[in-house]
């Protein structure tokens, strides 16, 4: 039996490899960059109007408000890719590898804007609610059903399979370490909280988030900045270390800098799913009068995410040289806590140097929010992606069956080593980007559509109040 499960994992390695290519990297960087250009710097320059959407807009009967697409979006993007992730990057690709997670969540809130603003213009009305999402808008956009069905099927396998193990085992490591519970208890109980909110339905799903996320995000970055202000003196020290480390300027991790480019933008994508095809579910939900609304407001979620909640792990980890760098040959370029790879425990150690009694235990419990509402959005999107592959009506029992399906993988991930199951996650999203942003290129034209009668309707934040005849 373990010889078979070390044939599994080879097989997964040799698939990241291929997905996760280098050919990928550049991929998901270029097209951040065609975005963003013509676009004109859409995600640079109105941020202030992002913001005032984020708050306009109200939930109907069929869809949710602006907020409430945008806090079921952020529980999917904020999750254990903003703790673990975020130290698994330096780990891999030292502190450089910050810098990179910047580029390309700006470069994606570009990319983000044009997946949600095409989750907006071909959502549908299915059992009294709106649905959408990529396998919507590459069959109706690009017409081409298979293509449609390839996605609908990877996002619930990947969302119901691979990636919720990735995340019940962060918090179950995490919890196991701050409390010393049984990793499978925790699994168990995840598990059932999980069950009362997602067998309630979609509404429950967004109400619950709607409470959580601002609660969950506000209380870590608070944290953060009492952190950083103990450190304000160096602050300008640890920027030049993460700038010189991502331009190869520092000897140290000269030998990690391809591996800070491409860990970059590997955990970057993972935390901000900028591209990945899994905000535009929930932004195909919201109640608005034109797409590029959800547009602005899922491209300021990806600098919630990631310029926001990652830095603010990033310069915790940082400050109190509480990680080490992994030499790709072996070893170790920089090893500051003795035999530590990877994980949540290198954000744990960083806040118990400045609050020894509660360090490890308020990253448990942030990331225990975390993990949990990441894990409603998965199932959500999943639920979204059955709903398409059963066009006319989605019986009860197949609802169901992926619900209790879902469970059990959030347990099984508690059981299993914390390098297998992020490799699993790892594949997960990058499928999923893989299909989503060839089809965002082929639909360019159509968005850019969307984007001209937007700015020409509403060409400042005072004419949003009456659009233009």
């Amino acid at each position: 039996m373990f010889e078979g499960m070390l044939d599994i994992e080879k097989y997964i390695d040799i698939l990241n490899e291929w997905i996760w290519s280098d050919v990928f990297i550049a991929f998901a960087l270029l097209t951040g960059i065609y975005f963003t250009v013509s676009t004109r710097f859409v995600q640079l320059f109105h941020v202030r109007r992002m913001v005032k959407l984020l708050f306009s807009g109200k939930a109907s009967v069929k869809g949710v408000s602006s907020f409430q697409a945008f806090v079921l979006a952020i529980s999917g993007r904020i999750g254990t890719g903003n703790i673990a992730g975020v130290a698994t990057a330096i780990a891999m690709g030292g502190p450089g590898a910050v810098f990179w997670m910047w580029v390309i969540a700006i470069l994606g809130a570009a990319t983000a804007c044009v997946e949600a603003t095409l989750g907006q213009m071909f959502k549908v009305e299915k059992d009294g609610q709106y649905r959408g999402g990529p396998a919507f808008y590459i069959e109706q956009g690009l017409h081409s059903k298979v293509y449609a069905l390839i996605f609908s099927v990877v996002t619930i396998i990947s969302c119901t399979f691979f990636l919720p193990a990735v995340q019940s085992n962060s918090i179950a490591v995490s919890m196991n370490h701050a409390f010393s519970l049984d990793t499978r208890i925790v699994g168990f109980v995840i598990a059932g909280l999980l069950g009362l909110i997602i067998f309630g339905g979609v509404k429950r799903i967004v109400k619950v988030a709607e409470v959580v996320v601002p609660f969950m995000a506000v209380g870590y970055i608070g944290m953060a900045a009492v952190i950083i202000g103990m450190n304000v003196t160096a602050i300008p020290s640890v920027f030049k270390l993460i700038f010189s480390s991502a331009f190869n300027l520092d000897a140290t991790f000269s030998g990690v800098f391809g591996m800070a480019i491409a860990w970059g933008v590997k955990r970057g994508i993972y935390s901000n799913e900028a591209g990945q095809g899994t905000a535009p579910h929930s932004a195909a939900a919201a109640e608005v009068k034109h797409p590029m609304e959800q547009g602005l407001v899922q491209a300021f979620s990806v600098y919630i995410d990631t310029l926001f909640v990652c830095t603010a792990t990033a310069l915790m980890i940082l400050f109190t040289k509480s990680y080490n760098v992994v030499d790709p040959s072996g070893g170790f370029v920089v090893e500051n806590v003795p035999g530590l790879i990877e994980g949540p425990a290198y954000t744990q150690i960083a806040i118990a140097t400045y609050f020894p009694s509660m360090g490890a235990a308020f990253v448990s419990i942030a990331l225990f929010f975390f993990v949990f509402t990441t894990l409603m959005a998965y199932y959500y999107m999943a639920e979204t992606n059955l709903s398409y592959l059963t066009p006319r009506h989605t019986p009860k029992y197949m609802t169901q069956a992926l619900r209790i399906v879902f469970l059990f993988i959030v347990i099984y991930g508690t059981y299993k080593e914390s390098s297998f199951a992020w490799k699993l996650g790892d594949v997960g999203v990058g499928l999923m980007a893989w299909l989503n942003i060839v089809a965002l290129l082929l639909l360019r034209k159509i968005f850019m559509t969307s984007y001209r009668d937007y700015f020409r309707k509403y060409p400042t934040i005072r004419s949003m109040k009456e659009p233009k005849d």
